[in-house]
């Protein structure tokens, strides 16, 4: 099956990450896995697709479980030589009216945005093929609450030496400063999810910088991209695009054609670039 492309999106039983699963099935020459941390909504929004006339594959695959993770990486490899497009769409945000303390919201959010979306691309960017393409599915609220974090903190968060190591103690410093209660005082914006995107953001210029050091000439290409805010269950129904509307930018990038060497580590939105 190493001739079969292929191409996986995380946290895809629902919302964005069906609507990319629904477009890369009519737009990719290949296998598409639709993945979701439950087998049995995994299944039914599958047979969603399939009522829809389309025919995607299902994987299950919980983030959070690095175990998880290494399963669907050795079936990858053993059944398709590696990975040929992975959109990286599995995230979680609390309400604003939420309750929990802030603190825990911080720790819950950053360990499933950034810190096990990191996990994933450290064990799938390795089985990453030639003229592959990663997508890491942010937000413009990382762009928003960048400009929130004090001067600082700004530079090295825009630094283009900023290593991975450095990136991860600054997010577990944010989730220690809000369980105490200091992280404006810190200088850093009041939002667990504007943060956990700042890292994917920064997180996704790092991997495409290393990327062309350690597989140059590979044409990889490894962008971070907003799909908008979108009537999901994560911002709710008054939303201003559909699902559908949402995975435009996503999959844009997952098909970017063979040759092209932009957008490159680059946050996208609406097919443009945000500069960071």
């Amino acid at each position: 099956m190493s001739g079969v492309r292929v191409a996986v999106v995380t946290g895809s039983n629902k919302g964005i990450g069906l609507a990319i699963v629904r477009a890369l099935c009519k737009q990719f020459q290949g296998d598409v896995y639709l993945t979701a941390r439950n087998p049995k909504l995994g299944e039914e929004a599958v047979k969603t697709l399939n009522n829809e006339g389309l025919s995607p594959l299902f994987h299950q695959l919980d983030i959070n479980d690095l175990t998880s993770i290494r399963c669907l990486r050795d079936f990858l490899k053993e059944k398709y030589g590696g990975l040929d497009v992975l959109v990286n769409n599995a995230g979680i945000a609390f309400k604003g009216d939420d309750k929990t303390p802030f603190g825990t919201q911080a720790e819950v959010t950053l360990k499933t945005n950034f810190s096990a979306t990191r996990d994933i691309c450290n064990e799938l960017l390795p089985i990453i093929k030639p003229n592959g393409r990663v997508v890491n599915v942010s937000s413009i609220y990382s762009h928003i609450n960048l400009l929130r974090c004090s001067p600082e903190l700004q530079e090295i968060l825009r630094s283009d030496t900023i290593t991975e190591d450095e990136l991860v103690k600054l997010m577990e410093k944010f989730v220690e400063d809000a369980k105490e209660g200091v992280h404006q005082k810190s200088g850093w914006p009041h939002s667990a999810y504007g943060v956990s995107k700042i890292g994917v953001t920064v997180m996704s210029r790092i991997q495409a910088r290393q990327l062309k050091e350690t597989r140059k000439g590979e044409g990889i290409i490894l962008n971070a991209c907003c799909p908008g805010i979108v009537r999901t269950d994560m911002a709710g129904p008054n939303a201003e695009k559909s699902p559908d509307e949402g995975a435009v930018t996503p999959v844009y990038l997952a098909l970017l054609p063979t040759g092209v060497d932009s957008p490159y580590g680059q946050l996208v939105s609406d097919k443009k670039v945000i500069p960071w």
